[in-house]
């Protein structure tokens, strides 16, 4: 991926799928993840295949979290795999020459995971969430700082982020930042968009 501003992280969503998806190609999004962890298989290759016919042929690539063979049937553009789930290694021999993100959470992971030579690496959360079930410890901006200096390809700020927080981030160093709560628990989709689009 290149550096692309917003990076929107699609779960328990309060619009539907579809409308978010056609929100971020019409608003020139460049990455969309599909992260459920609680929608049966077969549900959540609906939905992937969904957004995949969405975003093909536009600027928009689809990331698919945590499961490569939901990656591969839908034909994502990128796989999104975190510190407990398959090895990157491992992953490929499911999704080929598929591109590959990586989660980290903390200066030491993000030095281990440059290694393995994915496309980009998250980092987070930055302040506290409880986005997932069992939270990693937030980094705070200062790290943000040194992930910067350290990595060679992009990286996705994320956790914690809202409006009244996010110049901090940004002025840390972050150019790829995820406010999953934000951008998921309205109607108003397209306007919370547009407002951290300003902030950049």
């Amino acid at each position: 991926m290149e550096d692309s501003g917003i990076y929107i992280i699609i779960t328990h969503p309060a619009l539907p799928y579809r409308t978010i998806a056609e929100d971020c190609v019409s608003m020139g999004i460049k990455m969309l993840q599909l992260r459920e962890k609680d929608i049966p298989d077969g549900e959540l290759l609906r939905i992937a295949k969904e957004l995949r016919e969405i975003t093909r042929g536009t600027q928009t690539s689809l990331v698919i979290d945590d499961r490569p063979d939901i990656a591969a049937l839908c034909q994502a553009d990128y796989l999104h795999i975190g510190q407990s789930d398959l090895p990157i290694e491992e992953a490929r021999k499911i999704v080929g020459n598929m591109k590959i993100g990586l989660s980290t959470h903390s200066i030491v992971q993000v030095k281990e995971s440059l290694k393995k030579n994915p496309d980009y690496i998250g980092f987070g959360p930055v302040f506290p969430t409880p986005t997932k079930a069992i939270a990693d410890p937030a980094v705070g901006t200062e790290l943000i700082k040194e992930v910067m200096s350290i990595s060679n390809i992009p990286v996705v700020v994320l956790g914690g982020l809202f409006p009244e927080n996010i110049s901090s981030v940004i002025k840390a160093g972050a150019k790829n930042v995820a406010l999953v709560r934000y951008f998921m628990e309205t109607k108003d989709f397209k306007g919370r968009v547009q407002i951290i689009k300003d902030k950049f």
